[in-house]
């Protein structure tokens, strides 16, 4: 949700901190600071807004140093203002920047009151600046105090601090939010996500779950949970620096969807062999478990949860196992029944969404057989937490609207089912088939995307529009839920999707010339099914927009706007097909009613707080 930076040098830090906070920008941006240490003190820089408008500070009011902290926001604790900003701090001597919640702040801070602090925010981050500059008063010792505080937190955190006192040194702290150690050469850094820091190093120490670190130039030092020494291993980064840069395209956005013929070809690329998918892809123990799975359970929270709704079709069909998807904030707080012998699979780009690390912490305990991961991000809690992981290889996504790695989540739930299916009794000839879809689908992308264009000038009918129905049937309802979900996030049109088939109990009533009805279909058997709900639509005056695979009849027409698919699409290749127009339709209409593409207002690209 929000962006933390930080580093410890022989050199100034504060070109090395404003760069990574424009690579987290998209964590967070309704305002963004900076502070170093200096002899004096602590010497602070904040704006409201984005980074642009902190450079603007900085460049009036420019400042050096050899050790500091920066953060980009995303408001939780008191609404977007300088004195919000981060960092915060305690006299003049303490400087924290804080990711997460912490849900007893309010106690602390009328403690805080009692022993005479005054508070100049209305955040929980500088409570926890005043708690650890009031445990400073009594033990002396950076490290110490830190400790005592973060003992004394509920909730959720990530933390950075550092003192006018304690010249090159950072302490880091831990609990449910990710922070992650740059390692260089007589120089450190931190920050909440490693494309922070790909321009000064590509080594990285991943602290675990309660972890306190100590970061100076020469090195690092870390204690566990229960205060011992512990040893996390230093792994090297496979992303390079440019990785994150949009290059010829103007949004971010338009460039992971232009990515997905890529990204899907990684996604499948080295784990289907001779017509099957290898087992081996999702863990050297996963062939035996997923021979004795009679159930799957996926839980996941917004586009990973739409991937979940189709994943369901596909393995109900092809396994013949029993399926259940859920949203993860739902699911971590009922009683759950688990069924014997069940899989559980929690899905997640950033693999830090604090809702779905909750309930796979939940499941461990619940009784199913194993835990599958399907993640963007090797390094991440997810991936680490879980038995078996398989990575989507989508590569960085910065834009808010998750696009490329909505695909590259079907195109791994596509792997999983294959090759549970296998052990369910799929024969080896219809497998061999579905695996010929699957990697002709980088090819099928190509083909839908030069349809841009078309799907460009469609977008012009949208531009006056405030509301928008979606509609499909089967696997595409889970695609419509997917399209109506973009269009809102980036255009701030109201957007929602129904089964077609539901129309009469309900949606119709809200059916004119005003509102405007996107549908998606493919040939398959709920076509006809699908042409009557659509006649009920032109009938009240809806004007449709229809997403159709070439050997569908229907008549383009007054009221009736026909855009065909490239090619004929096969069912199992159809929801990651058929979501691409969607895509870059809710993209054409957000740039013509002047939204910020990338970075959509009161939204964040990694929801790490419930």
């Amino acid at each position: 949700m929000c962006g933390i930076v930080g580093a410890t040098a022989e050199r100034n830090v504060v070109p090395i901190l404003m760069e990574g906070l424009r690579r987290l920008e998209y964590r967070g941006y309704d305002s963004a600071g900076v502070a170093v240490r200096h002899d004096d003190g602590v010497l602070r820089r904040r704006s409201v807004g984005k980074v642009a408008e902190l450079q603007g500070v900085l460049d009036a009011e420019p400042m050096d140093g050899r050790t500091g902290i920066a953060h980009t926001r995303w408001a939780t604790h008191g609404g977007p203002s300088e004195s919000n900003a981060h960092p915060h701090i305690s006299g003049s001597d303490i400087a924290i920047v804080h990711n997460g919640i912490i849900e007893n702040h309010e106690a602390l801070r009328k403690d805080l009151l009692e022993h005479g602090y005054e508070f100049s925010s209305e955040t929980d981050t500088e409570v926890i600046a005043h708690q650890i500059h009031h445990h400073l008063q009594s033990s002396g010792d950076l490290e110490a105090a830190v400790k005592k505080t973060v003992d004394e937190l509920e909730g959720a955190y990530a933390l950075v601090v550092m003192s006018k006192n304690d010249p090159g040194k950072l302490i880091l702290a831990r609990e449910g939010c990710p922070v992650v150690i740059g390692v260089g050469i007589g120089e450190n850094f931190v920050a909440s996500d490693v494309a922070a820091l790909l321009p000064v190093t590509r080594k990285f120490m991943f602290l675990e779950e309660g972890d306190i670190a100590v970061v100076t130039r020469d090195g690092v030092s870390v204690s566990d949970a229960k205060g011992a020494s512990a040893d996390r291993p230093v792994s090297e980064s496979e992303l390079s620096a440019d990785a994150v840069e949009r290059g010829r395209f103007r949004h971010y956005m338009l460039k992971e969807i232009y990515e997905q013929s890529r990204a899907v070809a990684e996604t499948l690329a080295e784990r289907i062999a001779d017509g099957k998918v290898l087992d081996g892809a999702l863990g050297p123990t996963a062939g035996k478990i997923l021979g004795k799975t009679q159930a799957v359970h996926i839980v996941a929270c917004g586009t990973s949860f739409h991937a979940g709704l189709i994943a369901r079709y596909w393995i109900e069909e092809y396994c013949g196992v029993p399926c259940t998807v859920e949203i993860a904030s739902e699911y971590r707080y009922r009683s759950v029944v688990v069924p014997d012998n069940s899989l559980f699979i929690t899905i997640s780009q950033s693999g830090e969404t604090a809702d779905t690390l909750a309930a796979l912490r939940k499941a461990k305990d619940s009784g199913y057989i194993a835990t599958l991961a399907i993640c963007n991000v090797p390094e991440s809690s997810l991936v680490r937490e879980s038995e078996l992981v398989l990575m989507t290889r989508a590569g960085p996504e910065i834009g808010v609207a998750s696009t490329k790695a909505f695909t590259t989540q079907l195109a791994a739930f596509a792997l999983v089912t294959l090759s549970l299916a296998r052990h369910h009794g799929m024969p080896p000839e219809q497998e061999r088939a579905l695996t010929k879809q699957l990697l002709e689908l980088p090819a099928l992308i190509e083909q839908v995307l030069a349809l841009d264009g078309q799907i460009e000038t469609m977008s012009g009918h949208f531009a006056e529009k405030h509301h928008a129905l979606f509609l499909g049937r089967g696997a595409q309802n889970a695609v419509a839920m997917e399209g109506a979900l973009k269009l809102k996030e980036i255009s701030y049109i109201h957007a929602e999707a129904y089964p077609a088939g539901e129309l009469k109990h309900g949606p119709l009533a809200l059916v004119d010339e005003d509102m405007p009805v996107v549908t998606i279909a493919p040939n398959d058997d709920l076509l006809e099914k699908l042409k009557s709900n659509l006649q009920e639509v032109r009938a009240r005056g809806g004007e449709l927009f229809v997403f159709a695979d070439p050997n569908v009849h229907i008549d383009e027409g007054d009221g009736v706007h026909l855009m065909r698919m490239p090619t004929h699409i096969e069912d199992f290749q159809a929801p990651i097909l058929y979501t691409i127009p969607l895509q870059l339709l809710s993209y054409h209409v957000a740039v013509l009613k002047g939204t910020d593409v990338d970075q959509p207002r009161n939204l964040a690209k990694s929801v790490t707080v419930e």
